[in-house]
């Protein structure tokens, strides 16, 4: 539980940044770690809750409160063992994820949570530092063949766990590295790429074989993966991007937010990009439409381009400073949310609906009007937007991402095969359909098909997609072999 009295006898502190303006020269990562004696400290502020609502906070459910107390007691090598028992990629997590457990935390009620996000990240990185990750390379193989399609977090995770239950486990990425999203989606300066490298290596000794380049569906037919696997499970992601329908889209210079990422990174980490394809921010008024994460990192890499201005915009009301805790504690609340990137230079506007695109001669974009809205609760309980009268404006725009989101998996290739030759369903919103709880949840219409993550349950956190994968591993294992001894 950490020092009993800790709560009361040490602030909160957390990890700093370096100046934005040293930060936005360059693609690295710029969180500044605590040391070994802060972290510890840090975690002495954990207080021994009757009910740690930490853990319904926290989708792997992470057992919080026993390695704060290890923290704190310093027995780092103990700790990295209990957080792994949650959680395979913790470097990912302590560095990206938005940490719904400090928002849970008991101390949240005072807006002081313990920093459970850094804790975690110092226990995996001096882990790491210290050599305690080695691979887990089972005693023996079951004979059993699986295909995890998809190398996220989701398939990372559910190949993992499956290669240690001791299948052969074959991983399939239709991109030209592994990581999915982690790798290209999500840019260098919050997730250095050497983290993923760092778990393949593992996973390789661990059993994993990967193939990239491999894009079923269009290049490898499914039905060959069902001929040559005991089991396929698919976990490709939700990646089919919300469009904007309004006149003026099919001018030059508006994008999607993640081909704006995606060039970026490959750049970023070495792969040849041409000046025609790369898509540049540089000396041009930027607009971001979308209030979410995606929208920051563009935020954040349209700044290191060089970038005039960088306008965010966002259709929702802009949310209160402070959450109401009585209604609101232990879950995830709405309030305003400044990220890293944010800090480093932008205007952002809330309650703006895109009305169209101006585009000059060539064709290319060169403003966006908008008409401000309000939103009503109407009964039911549902909200509708009403537009302002006479509240229409102009942006300069010489780059437009358009950051709203996904809808659901790209369908075409291997989803519309499966559908075509084996009857594959999808559920309301086109995600792939599987039940909701119990070990069929990762189950899908087709006999021997599983389905985790993002693909499965709509576009959601990487720490989710971590879950998934887990839970999907120890589906596919018990259907393998009766029964399971994998975690969940």
């Amino acid at each position: 539980m950490g020092k009993p009295t800790g709560f009361m006898e040490f602030d909160r502190r957390d990890r700093r940044y370096q100046p934005a303006a040293d930060r936005v020269v360059h693609y690295d990562e710029f969180v500044i770690p605590m040391s070994d004696e802060e972290v510890s400290e840090q975690g002495a502020r954990c207080m021994d809750c009757g009910i740690p609502y930490c853990h319904q906070g926290c989708p792997v459910n992470n057992i919080i409160p026993d390695w704060n107390d290890l923290v704190y007691r310093g027995d780092w090598q103990s700790a990295i063992e209990v957080l792994h028992s949650t959680n395979n990629f913790p470097e990912f997590t302590g560095r990206i994820c938005p940490a719904p457990c400090e928002a849970a935390c008991t101390l949240n009620l005072d807006d002081e949570p313990v920093t459970i996000k850094t804790i975690e990240c110092a226990i995996v990185d001096r882990a790491w530092q210290e050599g305690w990750i080695k691979p887990q390379v089972p005693e023996r193989r079951s004979g059993k063949r699986v295909a995890v399609v998809g190398s996220g977090p989701a398939g990372l995770a559910a190949a993992q766990q499956l290669a240690r239950a001791g299948h052969q486990v074959h991983l399939f990425e239709k991109a030209d590295r592994i990581g999915g999203l982690l790798r290209y989606g999500i840019p260098d300066f919050k997730l250095s790429k050497v983290l993923i490298d760092r778990r393949m290596a593992q996973m390789r000794t661990e059993g994993v074989e990967f193939h990239t380049n491999a894009h079923i569906g269009i290049d490898i037919p499914v039905q060959s993966l069902r001929a040559d696997y005991d089991a396929v499970v698919l976990a490709g992601g939700s990646e089919e991007p919300r469009d904007l329908a309004v006149p003026g889209r099919d001018l030059s210079g508006i994008h999607f937010a993640m081909d704006f990422l995606t060039k970026n990174s490959r750049r970023v980490q070495g792969t040849y990009v041409s000046d025609d394809e790369f898509i540049s921010a540089y000396g041009k008024h930027v607009v971001v439409i979308g209030g979410g994460d995606t929208g920051s990192d563009c935020i954040g890499t349209a700044n290191r381009h060089g970038a005039k201005s960088v306008t965010q915009i966002e259709i929702l009301d802009k949310p209160p400073a402070q959450e109401d805790k009585g209604l609101t504690w232990p879950d995830w609340p709405n309030r305003l949310r400044t990220s890293s990137s944010q800090e480093e230079g932008c205007e952002r506007m809330w309650n703006v609906a895109t009305k169209g695109f101006v585009g000059n001669e060539a064709g290319r974009v060169q403003g966006l009007q908008y008409e401000l809205v309000r939103w009503e609760r109407i009964a039911g309980g549902r909200w509708e937007m009403h537009p302002v009268p006479d509240s229409g404006g102009e942006l300069k725009a010489d780059l437009v991402l358009l950051a709203m989101g996904f809808v659901h998996p790209v369908h075409e290739g291997m989803i519309a095969e499966l559908r075509e030759t084996a009857g594959l369903e999808l559920d309301p919103r086109g995600n792939v359909k599987g039940s909701t709880d119990g070990p069929e949840a990762y189950c899908t219409s087709v006999e021997g098909i599983f389905c985790a993550g993002d693909m499965r349950r709509g576009q959601s956190l990487v720490v989710w997609a971590i879950r998934e994968g887990r839970q999907c591993a120890r589906a596919v294992d018990a259907w393998l072999m009766g029964r399971s001894d994998l975690a969940r």
